[in-house]
């Protein structure tokens, strides 16, 4: 399959470790853009477009909600998956309100998230993943 032809992620963390296992572990399906903050990953979001935004709650320039929020507000309609090590701070109906499709807590079930990507952006690649292992 051709670059051209992969859906795009952007992923959104202030944590280059992160960001690189998240590029590791997706990037052999997706064609992923790594961006360490809110203003790269909108820049990225202009250039390229995007499919699926994965960000953490807190950035360094701005948190995860309010980013979502103002990707919504430039036109964003795709999927979004927010990762926070504060559950508490969560507030869920803003997440319904902003359409954020996968709520995860750390630490982080690197399975889970793999099938929560899968699941947003390809259906049919998950359901026979689940059928296969099954």
């Amino acid at each position: 399959m051709t670059n051209e032809a992969l859906k795009r992620i952007v992923i959104v963390d202030d944590d280059e470790t992160i960001r690189k296992t998240f590029f590791l572990i997706l990037n052999d399906r997706y064609c992923v853009y790594p961006a360490g903050n809110a203003r790269e990953a909108l820049q990225r979001f202009q250039q390229n477009g995007i499919d699926l935004i994965i960000t953490d709650m807190r950035l360094s320039d701005s948190g995860g909600m309010e980013m979502i929020a103002k990707f919504r507000e430039s036109g964003y309609s795709g999927e979004a998956i927010l990762i926070s090590g504060f559950p508490d701070k969560v507030d869920m109906d803003e997440l319904q309100k902003l359409s954020i499709g996968y709520y995860f807590s750390k630490p982080l079930d690197l399975d889970a998230l793999n099938d929560a990507v899968d699941y947003l952006l390809d259906s049919k690649k998950w359901h026979e993943k689940r059928v296969s292992q099954a």
